[in-house]
């Protein structure tokens, strides 16, 4: 067999044919590499067992504790609903807090101009509501302008204004606020506050895109309800338990009291939740 191959001796060959193999094997390897964190990028959900929880609101307090909320305004709250006629009367608890949705109707609203942005090595358009790449609906209170498209676009009524802090947009505002899930105790591995503080054991927080993770194993394992399946949203908040069915219910009827009080900025709302108008 001739030493040469095309014009290349046959060392030359066997080299540029190894360099080729290596080069295809590095691509597929980066790939691969890339597909996997694509694959294992979080996606945040929250599960509430309503026949765990019990009403104590101790959850709404570790929030106000962990965030400094000003008197009045909660991130997270517990709702409760009493029904039936004495003697055959019962109460229902619902806990409420933002649903993190997967279409969340308060981001397009903002009126804020988006910018670019990025997390954890994934781009994305940020505006002073925005939605990250892991899920979590979010608000910038250095961009927001304190408008309140937010909060009346969204079918919850979770948001509301701060009056302790000033809108970084617009100084003469109150900014908008939500629950986050405690986004900066999740990165740094520690679960929310209302998780950490439930005597009950009523909250589960996890990555719904590892299927070892508690919240998943409970998602597969229990026929779960959402918040206000008709709007669509596609909330990332589940309710299990046999009072499941129920959470509708309580919620328009915490809705209709909202509106009958119409406080801005929730100075009587401890048993009703946030008011948006």
């Amino acid at each position: 067999m001739s030493d040469t191959k095309k014009g290349l001796t046959r060392k030359e060959f066997l080299k540029l044919s190894a360099l080729g193999a290596a080069a295809v094997q590095g691509a597929t390897v980066l790939a691969a590499a890339e597909n996997a964190g694509a694959a294992t990028r979080k996606s945040w959900g929250f599960v509430v067992d309503l026949d765990r929880c019990i009403g104590c609101k101790a959850c709404a307090i570790a929030c106000k504790a962990e965030f400094d909320t000003r008197l009045g305004v909660f991130r997270s709250q517990v709702i409760d609903y009493e029904y039936g006629t004495y003697p055959n009367t019962k109460r229902d608890f619902l806990p409420w807090l933002c649903n993190q949705c997967d279409d969340p109707p308060c981001v397009p609203v903002c009126p804020v101009d988006p910018i670019d942005a990025e997390f954890q090595g994934v781009k994305f358009k940020k505006r002073a509501t925005y939605k990250r790449p892991d899920g979590l609906v979010l608000v910038d209170q250095d961009r927001c302008i304190g408008c309140g498209e937010c909060l009346r676009n969204c079918p919850y009524k979770v948001r509301f204004f701060d009056p302790g802090k000033k809108a970084g947009g617009d100084p003469d505002e109150n900014p908008a606020d939500k629950c986050d899930f405690c986004e900066h105790r999740l990165e740094a591995g520690v679960v929310p506050s209302c998780i950490n503080t439930c005597p009950a054991r009523a909250r589960i927080v996890g990555d719904m895109n590892d299927a070892n993770s508690e919240v998943s194993k409970v998602l597969k394992s229990h026929q779960a309800e959402v918040l206000l399946p008709e709007r669509e949203t596609g909330p990332n908040v589940f309710y299990i338990g046999k009072n499941k069915m129920r959470v509708n219910t309580v919620l328009k009827e915490g809705d209709d009291k909202r509106k009958e009080a119409g406080s801005k900025y929730q100075l009587v709302v401890w048993k009703q939740g946030p008011y948006a108008e």
